[in-house]
């Protein structure tokens, strides 16, 4: 923000000297040069009249002090010729060839036809610029009428002084507004520094409250009014969200033992009375039981998903590995009841970088899912994959996946149920949104809590088409070992789950 101000005002101040400088520059070389050819018309009438009461009164003699005293003077040239063209008196020799031809002379012509005349025009020696002006001689000093003229004085003057002096004059107007872009830069970036600081204040306040940090006050007393309200807003901002959080925290400590406590006495209660129950009651028991254990399941979802939504968790680095042999052994008997065939195949995956406990409760999840979803018979795989995203890949927008170097670890829970449609899938990770003709006991809360928790750890939460016809759910992690040095990897190794038990 200072850099963009300093430069909106240099810029400004730069252009209105420039409108200022130049037109004032142009006018004083105008008024230079008009200066000196004035002075030299009056030089050379005065020269002339003098020349004309010279030769009428016979004293041609004394033209030659006259015109050498005017020549230092102005530090010009100074001739006079009479009207035939010929040389009467000169302040410098000239050669004899341009002694000849001064008649010829555009400027002294001009005079001796009767004309008062201006030259300008560059000499072909050293290519330097000279003005030349005329004056014609005349009777009694007067011009009568169109009679010829007596004679002719022309006065030459080298340019180069008015251009010497109308050079200086530019390089002050360029030292003076040099000298005022200085000034204008100091103010400006005291100015953009002045405004500039209270907003930066604020951005590093609000980076530690987007990186839950504490919601801090901002003390700004300085910069422009709208900053100073700016900062006052958003101290209340800030201390309405730290109220809010705090209420959050709150809310899940008591709300996890508050509700699992009365639905584990219902649950109770409703197990101590399927002895004193009718046989032909023993139905709405048993679907009352269900629907507790299914609140009991939709409390401890929202509960976790109230805790992720508490603070953004640092990741760790978690063994994939471990864990997967870990939930298949937990998982297994549970499968085996209901004659699911779990299996854990892939290549070693080894650390991956994750929100601690989130692979955990998306193992648990997609392996509900998927259990409730495969008929009997049917077999559930957990796959690892090591991948490397392409540029392509939608999480390349996500500033911790810009390295193209980075390597992922890829997930796969696959099933043999019934699958998704594609409009289905794109809406499986809604909250509370179940396909039509899902198994009861489902809260809808599962697949939300699995893409919230695998973007919380840095990766994504896909589902597939399965080529067996059921589902196939991807988790995509980072892999920790692209935040170490190289060393030399394993070769990845096919493993079989140990077998289930008979």
């Amino acid at each position: 923000m200072t850099r963009r101000l300093l430069l909106s005002y240099l810029s400004l101040a730069a252009f209105l000297l420039l409108c200022l400088e130049i037109p004032l520059g142009i006018v004083y070389s105008r008024a230079e040069r008009e200066r000196i050819v004035n002075s030299a018309n009056d030089e050379a009438e005065s020269v002339s009249a003098f020349a004309s009461l010279s030769v009428a009164s016979g004293r041609e003699g004394a033209l030659t002090e006259r015109v050498e005293h005017c020549a230092e003077r102005i530090g010009g040239q100074v001739v006079i010729v009479d009207a035939e063209g010929d040389l009467l008196a000169t302040s410098d020799p000239l050669p004899s060839q341009e002694e000849r031809g001064l008649a010829s002379h555009p400027e002294v012509a001009a005079a001796l036809d009767g004309r008062a005349t201006t030259h300008v025009r560059t000499s072909t020696i050293g290519g330097v610029d000279y003005l030349s002006v005329a004056a014609p001689m005349v009777n009694g000093g007067q011009a009568q009428g169109a009679e010829r003229a007596q004679g002719a004085v022309r006065i030459t003057l080298p340019t180069d002084m008015v251009t010497d002096r109308v050079s200086r004059v530019w390089l002050l107007l360029a030292f003076t507004g040099l000298a005022a872009l200085t000034a204008v830069a100091a103010l400006a970036f005291a100015f953009a520094k002045w405004t500039g600081r209270p907003i930066r204040q604020l951005e590093e306040a609000t980076h530690r409250l987007a990186d839950g940090g504490q919601a801090t006050p901002v003390a700004i007393t300085s910069g422009p009014p709208e900053v100073r309200s700016l900062a006052a807003t958003f101290n209340r901002t800030a201390a309405r969200l730290e109220h809010l959080l705090a209420s959050q925290r709150a809310f899940a400590g008591e709300a996890s033992h508050q509700l699992k406590t009365p639905l584990a006495a219902l649950r109770l209660r409703l197990e101590n009375l399927e002895n004193d129950i009718a046989l032909h009651a023993r139905g709405s028991l048993t679907a009352a039981m269900t629907e507790t254990d299914r609140l009991a399941r939709m409390v401890e979802g929202l509960l976790a998903m109230a805790r992720l939504d508490e603070s953004a968790a640092e990741r760790e680095r978690v063994d994939l590995d471990r864990l997967c042999v870990e939930r298949h052994r937990a998982w297994s008997p549970l499968f085996e009841q209901h004659g699911v065939r779990l299996v854990l195949v892939g290549a070693h995956a080894g650390q991956v970088l994750a929100v601690p406990g989130a692979v955990e409760q998306i193992l648990d999840n997609l392996l509900s899912n998927a259990l409730r979803a495969s008929p009997p018979g049917s077999t559930v795989s957990m796959e690892l994959r090591l991948s490397v995203p392409t540029r392509r890949h939608p999480l390349h927008h996500l500033h911790h996946l810009r390295d193209s170097r980075a390597s992922w670890v890829d997930l796969h829970v696959t099933d043999e149920g019934p699958g998704m449609s594609p409009e289905q899938r794109s809406r499986a990770f809604d909250r509370f949104w179940r396909a039509p003709g899902a198994p009861k006991g489902g809260t809808g809360l599962g697949l939300s809590l699995v893409q919230r928790l695998a973007h919380a750890s840095g990766g994504e939460a896909t589902l597939h088409a399965a080529t067996t016809g059921g589902l196939d759910a991807v988790i995509r992690l980072p892999s920790a070992q692209s935040h170490e040095p190289p060393a030399a990897k394993p070769g990845p190794r096919r493993r079989e789950a140990p077998a289930l038990p008979a």
